[in-house]
C-alpha cells in the first residue's frame, strides 16, 4: 500500500505534456470530491481538520493535504514508505504524522472519534476483511465526519481484460464473488458499486456518493495526448462529466464513495 493514484497529488502536477495530462484526468475527479468534502467540513470548525490516510504509503495525498493546512496522519505497514513520507514532507515544508500499521491498527494506533476524514484509498482491496477494517475506519471517524473508500472496480477489470484480448479471463471475472480472473490475477480482490454501497452502509455510513473515477483515461491511447495539451483538458472534463453518469460511471476503473458517520 504505497502511493496511491486517485489521491490529490498529481493535481498539482497539471501542465503541458501527455503523462501529465493523462495523471490528472485518472485524479482529478477524486480531488475534487475531497475539496469540496473538507471545504464542507471546516464551517463547523476553526482549527485545522484532523485526516487519516490508511495506506497513505509515500504521501501522494497527505503532502498536498498537509499544505492545504489540515493536520494528516498516514498510517501505512512499510517502513521504507513511511520514510520516503517524511522527506516528501520535509521537501514540501509541512508536517505529516507517519505511524506504521496496517488498516485494524488504526483503533490502536488512534483515539476514537478523531478524525474529521479518513482515507481508504486502494487498500479494501488488499485487506484480510474489508468488513472489519471498515468497521475501525469508522471508529477513529469523528460523528460528522466522511469516509472516502477508492476501490477498484470489478466491471471494469472484465472490460479490460476482454479488449486486451483475454475474453475468458472476464467471463471468469464477472462470475467471480472477489471479481478476480484466476490464481495469477495480482488483484486480491474488486469490488462493484453495489457491493461497496452494501459494504458502506453494513459499516453505519450514511448519505454515500458514488463517482467513477477513470472512465476514459485507461482506455485511450497515449497518442490522443501527444503534441496538443487541449485534449489533455479535454479529456479532463470529459472525466468531470463522466463521474456522475449512471451507465459511464459503471464501467470507470474505480469506484470512489465518500460517507458520512452520522452524528
Amino acid at each position: 500500500m504505497t502511493d496511491k493514484s486517485g489521491g490529490p497529488a498529481a493535481e498539482g502536477a497539471a501542465g503541458p505534456g501527455p503523462h501529465r495530462s493523462a495523471t490528472t484526468a485518472r485524479t482529478a475527479v477524486v480531488w475534487e470530491a475531497l475539496r469540496g468534502l473538507l471545504v464542507d467540513l471546516a464551517r463547523d470548525t476553526d482549527a485545522p481538520l484532523e485526516i487519516v490516510d490508511a495506506g497513505g504509503g509515500t504521501g501522494g495525498a497527505a503532502v498536498p493535504l498537509a499544505e492545504l493546512g489540515h493536520r494528516v496522519t498516514v498510517v501505512d505497514p512499510n517502513p521504507d514508505s513511511l520514510a520516503a513520507l517524511e522527506r516528501r514532507a520535509a521537501e514540501a515544508g509541512v508536517r505529516v504524522h507517519a505511524l506504521q500499521g496496517e488498516t485494524r491498527d488504526l483503533t490502536d494506533l488512534l483515539p476514537p472519534d478523531h478524525a474529521h476524514v479518513v482515507l481508504v484509498h486502494n487498500v479494501l482491496e488488499y485487506v484480510e476483511d474489508p468488513v472489519a477494517a471498515l468497521a475501525d475506519v469508522v471508529a477513529v471517524t469523528r460523528p460528522g465526519g466522511a469516509v472516502s473508500l477508492l476501490a477498484a472496480n470489478a466491471v471494469a477489470g472484465a472490460l479490460h481484460r476482454a479488449l486486451a484480448g483475454h475474453v475468458g479471463d472476464a467471463r471468469r471475472l464477472l462470475a467471480d464473488p472477489e471479481g478476480r480472473w484466476g490464481d495469477a490475477d495480482p488483484m486480491p480482490r474488486r469490488f462493484t458499486a453495489e457491493r461497496l454501497a452494501a459494504l458502506v452502509e453494513g459499516a453505519g455510513l450514511v448519505d454515500p456518493a458514488t463517482r467513477g473515477v477513470r472512465v476514459f483515461a485507461d482506455l485511450l491511447p497515449g497518442r490522443v495526448f501527444e503534441g496538443d495539451p487541449r485534449e489533455g483538458r479535454e479529456l479532463v472534463e470529459l472525466e468531470r462529466a463522466a463521474a456522475g453518469h449512471p451507465a459511464l460511471a459503471g464501467i470507470a476503473t474505480q469506484v470512489h464513495v465518500v460517507a458520512r458517520r452520522p452524528r
